[in-house]
């Protein structure tokens, strides 16, 4: 058993020490953090596309360092995941942290005849994961999202990855305490067993300033948290950086949390200042702790770490409405009805074979029906039943089961679209189908079916 598998099963507090694998060291590792068990984690993809892959870098630190890798599906396929539990397993790697992926830095839209870039997404991975068996799974959950569709999405979304075989949960990096325990009491209510781990971070103002400027994904920095940093760092009162981050943890742990994901402090000068201000107010009760956090932020309303809303989030349209019980009445009756099934595989039967003219011609057909409806790719594996009739592939990523952790009060993390999975929350809400988006586990697209009728796949796979 790993020494974090020992942490959950025993309810001890542990902290994972993040370390990125670009910055090409090799750091001092701790077993033990301000007297909590303390776990390596390897971080996957942050600074570039090529950076040194978790397995690689774990591989300059002793095996009996317990450490977690991050498997990032940017720019990979179901394959990719594969290869990589084969390759762990071999390396003795007992945990993992799978998520989708932020934006790639080099990402392709697919126009212009390239190649689109592809995104494994994490429901995915844990499903693989779990089916190859012997791993402690993490996933990772935003619950800083203030747009309630986007909010909506995203614990629909974590109800699928519990569901997929999750055993653990890191939320992103976030200061709104009121989320956090939100989060907890959605564990709670829904009766999850799986452990919770918040990310925290040193934030000084040189940090919120460059997630600000870069927009980094899924990360609220407010203008109000802004002015509180820069009117500290110009009286120099810049320990509260490392005191601030200290209270979070210690808050976290009187809330039940299993742990801490601790990023951006893997300096020895910098973990020996934050094990000391956790030492100096480890005493302290969860309310003194709330007191000295609330007064360092200077917190009066507890809207101080929510972005204003531009708008608030609308109801589905008529039309959006109308289109989505127009599309489940033909799927209905083209692709459930008995009689449906038996003249499909009927008609289709003539285009079984790849590349002959009749299955050019259906493929063809399809596109053409359903492309400009739904935007339809020919992924070769419908899952519009799955997904209200809002086609996956309309999302950059092209994710299915859900969003990703990017979203910015509903808007896409590319920027150029409302999240689709927003809509779909929404929209699920006013046709009462949330269960669908909730249950349902959309398997990923394989690469050789792309590029075929999803028609003439589903059909003959209702032969099989």
């Amino acid at each position: 058993m790993s020494q974090l598998s020992s942490c959950f099963q025993n309810n001890q507090f542990c902290i994972l020490v993040e370390y990125l694998t670009s910055l090409n060291e090799i750091f001092p590792v701790k077993t033990e953090f301000a007297r909590y068990p303390a776990v390596m984690t390897l971080a996957d993809r942050v600074h570039s596309d090529h950076d040194v892959t978790p397995l690689a870098a774990s591989e300059q630190y002793p095996d009996s360092v317990d450490k977690i890798l991050h498997f990032a599906g940017k720019g990979r396929d179901i394959q990719d995941i594969e290869l990589f539990l084969q390759q762990a397993k071999a390396a003795k790697i007992k945990n993992l942290l799978l998520l989708t992926g932020d934006k790639l830095k080099e990402h392709c839209d697919g126009k212009d005849g390239a190649e689109r870039s592809r995104y494994l997404e994490s429901v995915n991975a844990v499903m693989a994961a779990k089916q190859f068996g012997g791993f402690c799974i993490g996933v990772a959950f935003n619950p800083f999202k203030y747009a309630e569709a986007e909010r909506d999405a995203q614990y629909l979304k974590l109800h699928k990855k519990l569901k997929a075989g999750a055993d653990f949960i890191i939320t992103q990096l976030g200061y709104n305490m009121d989320a956090l325990k939100q989060a907890k009491i959605f564990l709670n209510h829904h009766q999850y067993t799986q452990k919770i781990l918040a990310c925290v971070m040193p934030l000084s103002l040189a940090r919120a300033n460059f997630m600000v400027k870069h927009q980094v994904a899924g990360i609220v920095i407010t203008p109000h948290m802004l002015q509180v940093l820069t009117d500290e760092k110009q009286t120099g009162l810049n320990e509260r950086v490392y005191l601030r981050c200290a209270l979070q943890m210690l808050m976290c742990k009187h809330l039940g949390f299993a742990g801490i994901h601790l990023s951006a402090c893997h300096k020895p000068e910098e973990q020996m200042l934050l094990e000391s201000y956790i030492e100096q107010y480890r005493h302290l009760t969860l309310d003194e702790l709330e007191s000295l956090w609330n007064s360092l932020w200077q917190v009066k309303t507890g809207k101080e770490f929510v972005p204003e809303l531009p708008y608030y989030s609308c109801q589905p349209t008529s039309s959006q409405i109308i289109k989505y019980q127009q599309l489940h009445f033909m799927h209905e009756v083209l692709f459930e009805s008995k009689i449906a099934k038996g003249v499909g595989r009927f008609i289709f039967r003539a285009a079984w074979w790849e590349n002959t003219p009749a299955a050019k011609a259906l493929l063809k057909t399809e596109y053409i029906s359903k492309h400009g409806v739904v935007g339809c790719e020919s992924c070769g594996q419908c899952r519009l039943g799955d997904t209200l009739y809002i086609c996956p592939e309309t999302c950059p990523k092209g994710l299915a089961n859900g969003p990703c952790g990017g979203t910015t009060l509903d808007r896409c993390e590319f920027g150029d679209r409302e999240c689709i999975h927003s809509v779909k929350a929404r929209l699920a809400k006013a046709v009462e189908q949330t269960e669908v988006l909730k249950e349902k586990l959309i398997p990923t697209v394989p690469i050789e079916v792309r590029g075929t009728s999803s028609w003439k796949n589903w059909y003959a796979a209702t032969e099989a």
